[in-house]
């Protein structure tokens, strides 16, 4: 059985392969093109990837090929109807990051709410050396308690961002862009009230014809002054050029985004843009990725061809 990784690199370098060597010969590629998938999915048995796109036109020459794992939750990449035409399984993975995005969601909120970009500055610059008093209150800020707390998407990651916000004390409400119905334990709203409510709006929804480009300017223009926005869900939910445009504008107060539209950052982001650097916090998609969860997927995916070759 040959197991074939072709974008190894998007896991990470730290990561385990002997539970996939118990199960057949691993070939690992760093990185592959569209235009190398063919040759070298050719004698796979089983394919795992990331972000390479699986069609008629990359593996119409694996004539072993059974089954393809996604290390993610998204299978934008597949071609399903093709995979289903050449009777071939596929798997993704979900919940494997919850922990790590809520956490992510919070190390992203407290950087922006109690402005750390600055402190730490004034202090690496020297500026707290023989100041006047032992404290500094250029940047003030709020306590979470009392927040309201709006959350668009309110699925597994988004459930648990709202059970530590309440922790701290914030009051939850949520938005559903599907119309799914109200869920147990937390307010279900509409958009534009979660919009004019919201003191921090975080972003846990999918990418789809509900959620695509839903936070725009208009949207903005809803939102309080002091608002701080997160997206740690897909980055076309929101409209790039309109939230650089807002925070220029003081529209809102500032924005963390894990996400983007195009990843790696294009070289023209309008984020390039937004003069008060303190206002905006970018990560280059990380929420998802610290060690366990990483070694969480991976524990998942072996599993899933173990019980394929089990059932085959």
């Amino acid at each position: 059985m040959k197991i074939v990784f072709l974008d190894a690199k998007t896991l990470g370098d730290d990561i385990d392969y002997s539970q996939f060597e118990r199960l057949g010969k691993v070939v690992r590629y760093p990185f592959t093109s569209p235009e190398e998938v063919p040759d070298r999915a050719r004698e796979a048995d089983i394919l795992v990837v990331n972000k390479v796109p699986v069609n008629e036109a990359t593996i119409s020459t694996a004539g072993s090929l059974k089954l393809v794992c996604v290390t993610a939750t998204g299978t934008n990449n597949l071609d399903k109807d093709y995979l289903a035409k050449r009777g071939i399984q596929w798997r993704n993975v979900a919940g494997y990051s919850t922990e790590c995005v809520a956490q992510h969601t919070f190390a992203m909120l407290f950087y922006l709410l109690e402005h750390l970009r600055y402190y730490d500055d004034y202090t690496r610059d020297g500026r707290y050396i023989n100041d006047r008093i032992f404290t500094h209150f250029a940047r003030t800020f709020h306590e979470l308690k009392g927040m309201t707390w709006g959350i668009l998407g309110l699925g597994a990651i988004g459930r648990r961002v709202a059970d530590i916000a309440t922790a701290f004390g914030a009051e939850v409400i949520y938005y559903s862009a599907s119309g799914a119905p109200a869920q147990k334990g937390y307010t279900q709203t509409d958009f534009d009230t979660l919009l004019s409510r919201s003191d921090i709006l975080s972003i846990h929804a999918p990418l789809n014809e509900y959620t695509q480009g839903i936070m725009n300017m208009e949207a903005f223009r809803k939102m309080k002054p002091q608002a701080i926005l997160l997206n740690l869900g897909r980055g076309p939910i929101v409209r790039e050029a309109d939230l650089a445009e807002a925070l220029n504008a003081g529209e809102i107060q500032a924005a963390g985004l894990d996400v983007l539209d195009l990843e790696p950052m294009a070289a023209d982001s309008p984020f390039l843009s937004v003069k008060d650097k303190d206002r905006l916090l970018i990560t280059p998609h990380i929420a998802w990725a610290a060690v366990e969860s990483r070694q969480r997927l991976m524990q998942i995916i072996a599993g899933q061809i173990e019980e394929f070759l089990r059932l085959s």
